[in-house]
């Protein structure tokens, strides 16, 4: 598979990534900013998120929620997401959509200050308290995505607070703290824009500088804190969370190479191995076979900068001790360590990725977001191109290589979530592995 890429830069620093394909009548248009919640100060953390919520409430042209209503309107669909290190929005229309999509990005990113207001602050902070209570506080295991980094990472680390921040620090944000944060990062020189799909190329890059080159550069952007990182833990971190669910549940990770490097792409199949679908390592046996766990999956961050993890996420059977489903994960993580992978395991998974990414590539909005991912990471979109031949690469030894170095005992971090009535046993749990144990 050969996606067409064209790229170019307008003088304010805007990357432009083009991928034409005229097999559906759609257009989708992804911009990514490359700002996340690594990039929050102490005591304003929340604000990557809180901001992805503010660029739905209006621009100096466009009305609060207008955007929404005018995609929607046009047969389209559009959100936003928020990461570690980035921020992306994203919209999908019928292709005679594509200027008007580009004339709303545009607007936002360079006249969202005149419409931003107090009320419209205060609104979407109670919106994103609202769902910090829903989907993390009283959500069934809804702390773990918060709880792991800080496991992983060091308190310092930019990648160690919660990624939706909290209620003191939303609490504690001001108008003039928001209008700060978008003028340092809402730039088009920490931006990427992607158009991928049925669209004439030379008309896209006409309209693209039609909107966005009168929008200044920015100034005086901070860059990140201390990223790099050991590529071990170095110990055997461990955390039991008594809690309001009904079933035992582990989230065991590993510090990883960095997404896009050399060692990345074995670290990639190894998880694959582990717990991509049923015919899994894990899933066969704990799942299939001993009956253990009721779902198993193994996945990356991906994450390009400092340290990826990979995280293994298993919740067990009910009748299963939270003891059990921990020493039936580790028994299968320990025999991996020693023992390593099979060609089998290899080809099977190599197969799976190869087959998976090509067939999300048929989707204009995921291929318009995966060239946004290597123009933002590393300026590169055409990276897309040679991911395929990346995995088939992998060989047994490069895995087996990756599992002796990060899988043992001395870069595991455990997050182990138990029924609260199964408390008393937490105790125990709690003093059953030590560091490097």
């Amino acid at each position: 598979m050969d996606i067409p890429v064209e790229t170019f830069r307008l003088k304010n620093g805007l990357l432009v990534t083009l991928s034409e394909d005229h097999t559906a009548p759609i257009v989708a248009v992804n911009l990514w900013y490359h700002v996340g919640s690594a990039n929050e100060r102490q005591g304003r953390t929340g604000f990557a998120h809180l901001f992805e919520h503010m660029l739905f409430q209006g621009s100096a042209n466009v009305g609060t929620n207008e955007h929404f209503e005018l995609i929607q309107r046009a047969g389209g669909t559009l959100n936003g997401s928020t990461w570690l290190d980035r921020t992306n929005y994203f919209e999908t229309v019928p292709s005679n959509h594509l200027e008007q999509i580009l004339w709303l990005e545009a607007d936002r990113m360079g006249q969202l200050l005149p419409a931003m207001t107090q009320s419209k602050l205060d609104l979407q902070r109670d919106v994103v308290k609202n769902e910090r209570r829903w989907s993390v506080d009283n959500q069934p295991y809804g702390t773990w995505w918060e709880r792991l980094p800080a496991l992983a990472f060091p308190q310092s680390h930019p990648f160690h607070h919660s990624l939706i921040g909290s209620m003191e620090d939303l609490s504690g944000a001001s108008l003039e703290d928001i209008a700060h944060f978008f003028r340092t990062f809402y730039t088009p020189d920490n931006a990427v824009l992607t158009i991928a799909g049925d669209f004439d190329p030379s008309e896209a890059r006409t309209m693209v500088a039609r909107h966005f080159r009168d929008i200044p550069a920015g100034e005086n952007r901070p860059p990140l804190e201390d990223i790099e990182l050991p590529p071990r833990i170095g110990e055997w971190r461990r955390e039991v969370i008594s809690d309001e669910v009904m079933l035992p549940r582990l989230f065991l990770a590993f510090r990883s190479p960095v997404f896009g490097s050399e060692s990345y792409y074995a670290a990639s199949v190894c998880g694959a191995i582990l717990g991509m679908k049923k015919g899994s390592r894990l899933y066969r046996t704990l799942v299939r076979e001993r009956q253990v766990a009721a779902e198993v999956t193994a996945f990356t961050y991906d994450l390009a900068k400092g340290s990826d993890l990979l995280v293994i996420d298993a919740t067990a059977r009910p009748e299963v001790s939270a003891e059990e489903l921990e020493a039936e994960v580790v028994e299968q993580i320990d025999l991996l360590f020693s023992e390593g992978v099979t060609a089998d395991e290899v080809d099977r998974a190599v197969a799976m990725i190869e087959t998976d990414f090509t067939t999300s590539m048929q989707s204009a909005a995921e291929r318009a977001d995966k060239l946004s991912m290597f123009a933002t990471y590393f300026g590169e979109p055409a990276l897309i191109n040679r991911q395929v031949e990346q995995y088939a690469q992998v060989e047994i030894e490069d895995i087996n290589r990756f599992a002796r170095t990060y899988l043992g005992p001395d870069n595991r971090v455990s997050l182990l979530f138990i029924p609260r009535d199964g408390a008393e046993s937490a105790v125990a749990l709690a003093g059953s592995a030590t560091a490097g144990a």
